[in-house]
């Protein structure tokens, strides 16, 4: 097999074409296809078209009809809103689901072009982009996995680059300082950004709203920066071919003009985010030399495309033998943790540990009995990689065989991400869109609101992400209100697709851990206390959380009133109950660890559980947002209904009214 290697040269990349051609049929679709949708933005892919040529067809490694092989190159459309320059690469190169039909459906209903590129819509998407700045910090949880995988497997199975384009208005969003600065400190040098430097936002000229130097931005933030004719090929090949050899991250800043080529548009805002039009269009064909049809690709720019689509089988197909050459053992542990797959004998770990907890009966805040957990999760998992936004102490994400990531050794599995919640939040979904990682992190839960647009995607693109959040309720005391998360269980409870855990003691901790673990396709909140909690179980002969919620404690006398709680509500839930018991009112005490798993239940389950009929009282330290849905309007809610004050916990319970009086109040005035 002929030893193949990067940059290819120009004649190489463009056999029976050249660059200008292979580069106009990106340009040509993009406009075509947002004119006949009548929505899109046809300037970015336009302006990129010279980049993306030069990258895809001389230096990026991936096979389309192996789009998951494990040592490909990662690209990252950060700029998501010019999603036509991806779906244009994806047919161009060979993508068999990324058919012309596809382009000719642009924006419309059940195609997988939709406005902006969704992960699992087609083969070649890595990750869902929009959201602007999202992709630039995907890209470095992606780069990050790269380092990682490559200290456990070496350069012969793990050796590529992470590729991204970003635009202006990715690096004026907040999140890309952060995940440039984590690049940077880390010297994630297999990471790669084009910059899209063109000029131009949907308000008009970008001196409109910032003045930064970006060279100087990311050369501060430990970056190699150079700035490149964005138009000019081979000046483009040559600063690919460079920060490919550098020992740090790289932007590459492209002078660009938006809607190149466009007669009278180019250059202006008006190319950015609405179709040309039919004349314009018509003066486009004509200026860049394109006579051909709408969605029409001549052979030859085809066949140079498909060229530059083929190539990367022979690097696959090489590396299919590197993989095969690894001792026996030292394979399986590559294929299984690159399949995502928990290795064997966690649950009999998760298992003993319970056995433990139940014997031991411990009174800890539930950030700790994470933290147990963690011990030995992280033993028996791997792949877990965990870390924390300058809380370690706090949130007890760090176990103790875990030892830091540098950027001098990536053999560790635990990041100090810094105070850079956004940032920590984005990384972790690249981590987990990159294969093999089981990504973990925490920070305050009040703070999910930095995490926010992270966690939304990581919903939205089904990874299993684990988000530790902890400092839960009013229950943290002294820090005051802007540290008290009272409406944020409610907003996370609202984001489809992902669970939200709040445990009540260390069992159901274990638990939550272990369902969040199993949840392939959906990440997890695990919101945790900062106050110590008693032990409410000791049968750990089932995973109850994994109802989403159960009959914790069962009425003695014939039940008259349910009483719903989570997390550190349980045990005034509790308390509540035997005041009720002993007057006489038969109250039954529900854990709702988790309303997204008690909702998928069958209805004579949830029937059991919630004894339609009985006076239902939601006890949480959190605002009422939601539980409507298990109480009723006859119901009763014991809670929050607004912020928090500074004080000790004890005090703040009572000021609240979250008391187990406040529950027997709650009760009588509506039997």
């Amino acid at each position: 097999m002929t030893a193949l290697r990067f940059p290819v040269s120009a004649a190489d990349a463009a056999p029976g074409s050249n660059h200008s051609e292979m580069a106009n049929a990106i340009r040509a679709l993009s406009m075509d296809a947002v004119q006949r949708a009548n929505s899109g933005h046809p300037g970015m892919p336009m302006g990129m078209a010279d980049v993306a040529t030069v990258l895809f067809s001389r230096f990026l490694k991936f096979d389309p009809l192996r789009p998951d092989w494990a040592n490909r190159d990662r690209f990252v459309l950060s700029a998501g809103h010019g999603s036509m320059l991806i779906y244009s690469l994806l047919h161009l190169t060979g993508y068999p689901d990324m058919t012309m039909e596809q382009l000719k459906n642009f924006r419309q209903l059940d195609s997988i072009t939709a406005g902006h590129p969704e992960y699992g819509h087609a083969p070649g998407i890595e990750t869902t982009t929009g959201p602007l700045g999202q992709g630039i910090a995907t890209a470095v949880g992606m780069a990050l996995g790269e380092r990682l995988m490559n200290a456990r497997y070496g350069d012969s199975i793990v050796d590529h680059h992470t590729y991204a384009i970003a635009g202006d208005g990715c690096l004026m969003e907040g999140i890309s300082h952060e995940a440039i600065s984590l690049a940077g400190h880390l010297k994630l040098s297999k990471l790669i950004v084009l910059f899209d430097d063109n000029g131009i936002t949907i308000d008009g000229s970008t001196d409109l709203s910032v003045s930064d130097n970006q060279l100087l931005r990311f050369q501060a933030c430990g970056w190699d920066a150079v700035a490149v004719d964005g138009h000019d090929p081979e000046a483009i090949a040559k600063a690919i071919e460079a920060a490919r050899t550098s020992d740090k991250p790289s932007l590459i800043a492209c002078k660009t003009v938006i809607g190149f080529g466009a007669p009278t548009k180019a250059g202006t805002s008006k190319t950015h985010g609405a179709p040309l039009g039919d004349e314009e269009i018509a003066g486009t064909r004509a200026k860049i030399g394109w006579p051909h049809a709408p969605f029409e690709i001549p052979d030859n720019i085809l066949n140079a495309w498909r060229s530059a689509g083929k190539r990367g089988a022979e690097f696959a197909s090489s590396w299919d033998e590197k993989l095969a050459a690894l001792p026996a053992e030292k394979r399986k542990q590559f294929e299984q943790q690159i399949s995502g797959k928990l290795p064997e004998g966690w649950k009999a770990s998760i298992q003993a540990y319970k056995e433990k907890v139940a014997a031991e009966i411990p009174k800890l805040a539930t950030r700790q009995s994470s933290q147990n957990a963690l011990d030995v999760l992280t033993a028996a998992i791997p792949q877990m990689i965990g870390g924390s936004a300058d809380l370690t102490g706090s949130n007890n994400t760090k176990s103790g065989s875990q030892g830091p990531v540098t950027a001098s050794s990536f053999e560790g599995s635990y990041i100090y991400y810094g105070v850079r919640e956004h940032g920590m939040a984005a990384a972790m979904n690249g981590l987990a869109l990159y294969g093999g990682f089981i990504p973990y992190g925490g920070t305050f839960l009040v703070f999910t609101d930095y995490c926010r647009p992270s966690i939304r995607l990581s919903a939205l693109m089904k990874q299993r992400v684990i988000y530790v959040m902890t400092h839960d309720s009013i229950g943290l005391g002294e820090d005051g209100p802007t540290h008290q998360p009272v409406e944020h269980l409610a907003s996370l409870r609202a984001i489809p697709n992902l669970n939200v855990f709040r445990p009540a003691d260390a069992i159901e901790t274990a638990e939550c851990w272990e369902l969040a673990l199993e949840a392939e396709g959906t990440p997890s909140v695990i919101a945790l206390t900062r106050q110590g909690l008693p032990a409410q179980r000791k049968d750990i002969s089932v995973n109850y959380s994994g109802y989403g919620g159960y009959i914790l404690n069962p009425s003695i006398l014939d039940r008259q009133v349910t009483l719903l709680a989570s997390g550190s509500e349980v045990e005034i839930a509790i308390q509540g109950q035997k005041l009720l018991e002993a007057m006489g009112i038969g109250t039954a005490v529900v854990s709702m660890p988790c309303w997204e798993i008690f909702k998928q239940q069958p209805q004579h389950y949830r029937d059991e559980v919630l004894s339609p009929g009985t006076l239902t009282v939601a006890v949480e330290a959190a605002l009422s947002f939601g539980w409507h849905e298990w109480i009723g309007p006859h119901g009763a809610f014991v809670g929050m209904e607004d912020f928090g004050a500074s004080a000790p916990i004890d005090q703040l319970y009572k000021k609240f009214k979250i008391t187990p009086e406040a529950i027997v109040e709650a009760v009588k005035a509506r039997l």
